[in-house]
């Protein structure tokens, strides 16, 4: 993907608990076409990377002509693949901007748990990062900020906003019109 010029993409993002199941992932390449691929892909990077000790900083491997950084904390495993030709200080930038944000979104409690009841946070927070492959945003208190603009930002409109928070809007219209 590096060839479609000078700007640096990102093939995907995983977030993995510590058994190698999803908790959040986003797919930007087609290299795995179909879910079945997709979680090939997942149980293989895990399977690999699982006896590494990636907690105090971000690791790097070669894997099927992929670049892969990634970063483990707690039960959480975090991955950013690149392809073979990409730079491994802007992937793993990425990877930091991302665990940064993290972080700073569930208050220091980086567990599955935690990012469980946070996935709405998690899921905005990697559409700040990487758009389509090409990266928007590393910087890990920016990409929480803008997350957390979106989640108070009640008058956005409803394709704006997550479940939740369209929930909340349309109890807050119907209590305002009961009690008319």
């Amino acid at each position: 993907m590096a060839s479609q010029g000078l700007c640096p993409s990102i093939k995907n993002i995983l977030l993995l608990d510590s058994e190698g199941k999803r908790v959040a992932v986003k797919y930007y390449s087609d290299d795995w076409p179909t879910n079945n691929a997709k979680l090939a892909f997942e149980k293989f990077v895990f399977s690999k990377t699982m006896k590494s000790n990636a907690r105090t900083e971000a690791e790097v491997t070669l894997l099927e002509n992929n670049i892969i950084i990634y970063k483990f904390v707690q039960d959480l495993h975090f991955f950013v693949t690149g392809s073979d030709d990409e730079n491994e200080l802007i992937l793993a930038s990425v990877l930091q901007g991302f665990f940064d944000a993290v972080t700073l979104l569930l208050r220091s409690n980086v567990d599955k748990r935690e990012a469980l009841e946070n996935l709405d946070l998690i899921l905005l927070c990697l559409d700040e990062i990487v758009d389509g492959g090409m990266i928007l945003e590393t910087n890990g208190p920016l990409i929480a900020e803008k997350v957390t603009s979106h989640s108070l930002d009640a008058d956005a409109p409803l394709s704006e906003q997550t479940l939740t928070q369209a929930w909340a809007t349309a109890r807050e219209h119907l209590t305002r019109t009961l009690l008319k």
